[in-house]
């Protein structure tokens, strides 16, 4: 029976490996290619100590175990050698040093805010890439289209990406092309990869986003130029307009989405999402950051809340599903009497609205220092642009 189990469970193990992608050691890229040669030079550099180590502690509890024959090497007296402290000492630290060399040198390589343009490999392209609940937009600045859960690019030119998030923290990964980098809501983080060579890729999120982390997933098309041209004009056929409405339905909590396009982009619309103010009415980050250094609003501007609040909007429940939060009332005023009526207002219904906002996600900096009146809301006829 044991002979039997043993090839079965072999077997198992083989099937199972079966699933396994080496994307990492067989990339397609030239940025994936560097991080893979790092990452067997690193490796073989630390097996000169590994390697040795295994050897030895084999062979010297054998070579002198208690009950040998031959004691006649035994030295009792035997206390330091300097060839061995030599050799314990020396080895480690020129493996540190060659390590640490081209650890360094890949690191500026491969910066990945660092564009590709030395490669002289044609004219970028720049995508636009947004994680949502529980997908990913991919929109095209220069093209005027964009997709769901989709990404094609021309091979041999550089890409680069500029990347957010709508609102927790996730991680673009295409592992035959190169590394990844993470998307964070109200801020803007940069990517730069190629496809050498055509074919389709599997992307994804790495960072686990919640309930929908799974669906995820993104195919990334590396195609010729004319098959390139051809999937941009489908998209300008058969898309429908992505504006600040159709966003924002996007933008609801969804998983497992099938690939959808969008045959144009409102103008700023990436810019917007970037400082959370793609809503009417909504103040952008910029603009905050802007108010907070110049003091705030004071107990006059909590009138003004809501146009920060951005988070409890968003919140959900352990399925994914949207949560309606009941409503807060935003008090504010001068004087004694609307200050304590303002301050009312802060610590009942405003220290409940920032615990609950706590339950997707901490975007919201507004608290107590909004301005008064909002010139910079978005909406405002003066200021259309936020960005």
């Amino acid at each position: 029976m044991f002979t039997i189990r043993k090839p079965l469970l072999a077997a198992a193990g083989a099937l199972l490996l079966t699933g396994c992608q080496y994307n990492v050691l067989s990339p397609q890229g030239w940025v994936g290619e560097q991080q893979r040669d790092l990452l067997i030079l690193s490796t073989l550099l630390m097996l000169i100590v590994i390697v040795p180590v295994l050897f030895m502690s084999v062979y010297f509890p054998l070579k002198y175990r208690a009950d040998r024959e031959n004691t006649s090497d035994y030295d009792p007296e035997f206390e330091h050698s300097n060839k061995l402290e030599a050799v314990v000492w020396g080895v480690p630290i020129l493996i540190i040093v060659v390590l640490g060399y081209y650890t360094a040198v890949y690191t500026h390589r491969l910066d990945p805010y660092r564009p590709l343009d030395y490669l002289d490999a044609g004219e970028p392209i720049e995508v636009q890439a947004v994680s949502l609940d529980w997908k990913w937009l991919f929109i095209y600045p220069e093209l005027g289209v964009a997709s769901v859960n989709e990404l094609a690019i021309p091979a041999g030119r550089p890409v680069n990406f500029s990347l957010t998030s709508s609102t927790v923290m996730n991680t673009l990964s295409i592992p035959a092309l190169g590394g990844m980098v993470y998307s964070m809501a109200g801020m803007e983080t940069k990517l730069h990869l190629i496809a050498d060579s055509e074919g389709t890729y599997e992307g994804r999120s790495a960072h686990y986003s919640g309930p929908g982390f799974a669906g995820m997933v993104f195919e990334t098309m590396s195609m010729n130029e004319d098959e390139f041209n051809g999937w941009v004009e489908n998209l300008r056929a058969e898309g429908q307009p992505l504006t600040a409405e159709s966003y924002l339905a996007l933008e609801a909590p969804t998983m497992n989405d099938p690939v959808s396009y969008y045959s144009s982009v409102e103008d700023g619309l990436f810019d917007r999402i970037v400082g959370l103010c793609v809503a009417e009415g909504k103040v952008c980050m910029s603009d905050m950051m802007m108010s907070d250094m110049h003091g705030g609003g004071g107990l006059a501007g909590i009138a003004d809340g809501a146009a920060y609040s951005y988070d409890r909007e968003r919140a959900i429940d352990g399925f994914g599903r949207s949560i309606d939060l009941p409503e807060v009332e935003w008090h504010g005023g001068h004087g004694d009497d609307a200050g304590e009526e303002g301050h009312g207002g802060h610590d009942g219904h405003e220290a409940q609205d920032m615990h609950d906002m706590h339950d997707h996600g901490s975007h919201d900096d507004a608290r107590l220092t909004a301005p008064a009146t909002l010139p910079h809301a978005h909406g405002a006829a003066e200021d259309k642009d936020m960005n």
